[in-house]
This record gives structure tokens, C-alpha cells and sequence, in this order.
């Protein structure tokens, strides 16, 4: 069974940024505020972190270090030092530039063919609504560009050049739409559908959550300062996607404050709709009894790592549950399994 510091370190090595240089080691912080030097070449090891300097006994950022270098002393005297190195694969440049040649005129055909498929709403009075389809179209395809609305007019009346669309929509169409509540589902709807074709090839899917800025900032008084402060805003997607082609499956998106693991039970059953779910992993954020019956329920596997808290057994809150105390054993029996 691993301790807590050296899972840590466990997961500062993976990360592949531990450099070697003149003084031994540099080893990142944890937080990302800084580095830490670590030598190992002089009898006892030594870190300079406040932890070292203050219990002298191992840290996450020696553990790291002697997970890198791992030193074997034989009878004869003779010392072997293994070091682990990440294995790495040459990108296959004539494929992979072909690929880049060609995606976005090959993106607008399948943009396109996802598009058709989308139903324009009856038409009951006032003025004519452009085609849905052709909306959703000029959308997804703004969002592609990453250019402003206006700029992106002249890719789009190429698109109706081509007959990609019936009638261009006006930048500010596109805006006006993407306000809509409503399109939400439908969006949601041709991400799943497009992630179809890969369902034979998919069984074993990941979750997580990011977050993304926008331009709309909150403000508030600061008592114990007396002035007025702010902060950028920003709303969280979760997604579920495949581990082999990182297809996504399934998203949604929330705001910045709503935790993950509630996301977890939607994701998984919209994804089990069209793929055979063998395995779902997640990180601590996701754990939870309703996460692990939610995958079971669909004739998967939940890989999730326990909080530290966490127990098999029953509390006040929760009455004993035969499949979350099994996987609690199976984490902490296999947790360098997790740590990978």
C-alpha cells in the first residue's frame, strides 16, 4: 500500500516535468508555484521544501525523484541505476499533414450531412424564419473558425457558394441564435449523433470538466477591504469521451459553481443509448455511490478513486452497500493501478 506522499510523487513524475540539472533535481510544485531542488547523490536525500526542512523525512518531491531513478546495489559492490523514461511515438508527418490539408473542407461536408438531418419548426405567422438547418450550420462553423462574426461572413458565403447552404445567415443572426435556450438540446443532440459511426470501436470512455472563460465579469464590495472587486466569470462542460479515438460522446455544460459528480449519471446514460459500456473512468470529483450503481446499471465498470475520507462501510447517511464496499477494497488494494 502506497502513503499519501507517495502517491503524490506518483503523480509528479508522471506529469514528465522533473528535470535534471547541476544541482540534482528540479522537481515542480504540486501547486504550480515554483520548483524544488532534489539530490540524491549524497548518502541521504534532500529536498528543498518546507516539509523536508521541517520533518527531514521523505516528500512527495523525493518520492517523485526516486521514482525516475531507481538505483540497485549488487553483491559484488556494483551499483545499476534504472531510469524510468516515458516512451514516445514518431508522429507519421506525411499522414498527419494530409489530415491537415484537408479537415476543414472535409469539416464543412460533414457539418453539412450532420445538419440535414435537423427539422425546421413549422412556420405559423410573421416574418419567415431562416432554415434551422442552415443556421446551426453557420453556428458550429463560426465556433470552428475561431474568427469574429463579422470576419467569418466570407467563410460562410463560401459555403453557400459551394451549396453548403441554402441562404447565408447574417452575423448577427448567428448571435441572436446562439442566445436561444432552446437550441441547447438540439446542439447536445448532434454531438451525440456525430460520435455514432465509432460505436463499434468504443467501449472504454473517460469523464472530466473544464472550464471556460467569457467576457462577463461579477463585481462586489470587499468589506474587509472597503473597495469594489471583480472577477472574470466562467461556465463548466463536463463530457464523456472514448479512450481510443477521444471521440466525444456526450456533454453538458453548467455553471462555474455546480459540482461534478451529479453530471456523471446523465453523461454515462446518454453515451450507454448508442455505445456498450464496458469501463468509465473519473477522478475523485466523480466518486460516489449513485456514479458507481449509475454505470453498473448499464453493464459497465466505474473506476473511480475514493476520497480520503471515504469508507466501505455503512454511516448515518448511507445504509452498507455491497458494490461501493468492493470497490473501495479494490481501490486501496490496487491504488498504484489508480495512480497510472
Amino acid at each position: 500500500k502506497m502513503e499519501v506522499w507517495q502517491q503524490r510523487g506518483l503523480v509528479i513524475a508522471e506529469s514528465n516535468q522533473v528535470q535534471k540539472n547541476k544541482l540534482g533535481w528540479k522537481v515542480p510544485s504540486q501547486s504550480g508555484n515554483g520548483t524544488y531542488i532534489v539530490n540524491l547523490d549524497h548518502g541521504e536525500p534532500f529536498c528543498t521544501c518546507q516539509h523536508f526542512e521541517s520533518t527531514h523525512k521523505k516528500c512527495q518531491h523525493i518520492y517523485a525523484v526516486e521514482f525516475i531513478v531507481q538505483k540497485e546495489t549488487k553483491p559484488n559492490g556494483t551499483e545499476v541505476i534504472t531510469k524510468t523514461m516515458r516512451v514516445t511515438y514518431t508522429q507519421d508527418w506525411p499522414i498527419y499533414n494530409a489530415a491537415q490539408y484537408h479537415e476543414q473542407e472535409r469539416f464543412v461536408i460533414l457539418l453539412r450531412d450532420l445538419c440535414n438531418g435537423i427539422e425546421q419548426p413549422e412556420y405559423r405567422f410573421g416574418r419567415p424564419r431562416l432554415p434551422l438547418s442552415d443556421v446551426i450550420f453557420g453556428i458550429v462553423y463560426k465556433v470552428y473558425s475561431t474568427m469574429s462574426g463579422r470576419r467569418f461572413m466570407t467563410d460562410l458565403r463560401e459555403a453557400e457558394a459551394k451549396q453548403l447552404v441554402t441562404k447565408s445567415p447574417c452575423f448577427a443572426s448567428i448571435f441572436q441564435y446562439l442566445e436561444k435556450p432552446e437550441l441547447t438540446p438540439l446542439l447536445k443532440a448532434l454531438i451525440e449523433q456525430s460520435a455514432t459511426p465509432l460505436k463499434t470501436v468504443e467501449s472504454d470512455f473517460a469523464v472530466d470538466s473544464s472550464g471556460f472563460s467569457t467576457k462577463t465579469y461579477t463585481r462586489w464590495f470587499d468589506h474587509k477591504y472597503g473597495k469594489e472587486r471583480s472577477k472574470q466569470t466562467w461556465v463548466k462542460t463536463h463530457l464523456m469521451c472514448g479512450v481510443k479515438t477521444h471521440v466525444v460522446t456526450s456533454v453538458e455544460a453548467t455553471p462555474y459553481e455546480s459540482a461534478d459528480n451529479p453530471q456523471l449519471p446523465k453523461l454515462v446514460n446518454n453515451t450507454a443509448k448508442t455505445f456498450a459500456i464496458k469501463e468509465v473512468s473519473a477522478d475523485k470529483a466523480y466518486s460516489g455511490r449513485r456514479s458507481l450503481k449509475t454505470v453498473q446499471a448499464v453493464g459497465g465498470t466505474a473506476y473511480i478513486p475514493f476520497m480520503s475520507h471515504a469508507t466501505g462501510m455503512a454511516n448515518k447517511r448511507d445504509k452498507f452497500d455491497g458494490l461501493w464496499n468492493y470497490m473501495w477494497h479494490f481501490y486501496n488494494f490496487n491504488r498504484e493501478v489508480f495512480m497510472q
